[in-house]
């Protein structure tokens, strides 16, 4: 059930994204990435796991889209492809303008909230 007056359009790929994101061992693979190519073997040295359980992470950020996976002759290196992360970006930037926005407007009343003390302040000093 949908809640009245909520309008949600399907964007597989962003929840895809959001999900595998949510793993912090995901998101330090991605890390690792984000500077090179890496085999699986070089991606379970930092980790206290096994090779299985790295390579289930790589196959969530496969199926992400978040990274490729090529073969180079014995070795399958894994690679980062940052457009889901751009897209991820973008839906994220509307609620940093919201907060931005916000936080302005806040500053805007605390300053309206501050004025008249400083008036009775230079009042009380002229006194």
């Amino acid at each position: 059930m949908q809640p009245s007056g909520y309008t949600r359009t399907a964007q597989p790929g962003l929840d895809a994204t959001f999900a595998a994101l949510a793993d912090p061992t995901r998101r330090a693979i991605l890390a690792r990435l984000s500077s090179g190519e890496a085999s699986v073997k070089e991606l379970v040295a930092p980790f206290a796991m096994t090779q299985a359980a790295i390579s289930k992470h790589l196959k969530v950020l496969e199926h992400a889209g978040l990274i490729s996976r090529n073969r180079d002759a014995q070795r399958r290196p894994s690679q980062l492809v940052a457009a889901p992360l751009k897209e991820a970006s973008e839906w994220l930037e509307q609620y940093r303008r919201f907060w931005e926005t916000s936080f302005h407007r806040l500053d805007g009343l605390l300053s309206e909230l501050k004025a008249p003390v400083k008036k009775k302040k230079a009042h009380n000093k002229a006194r």
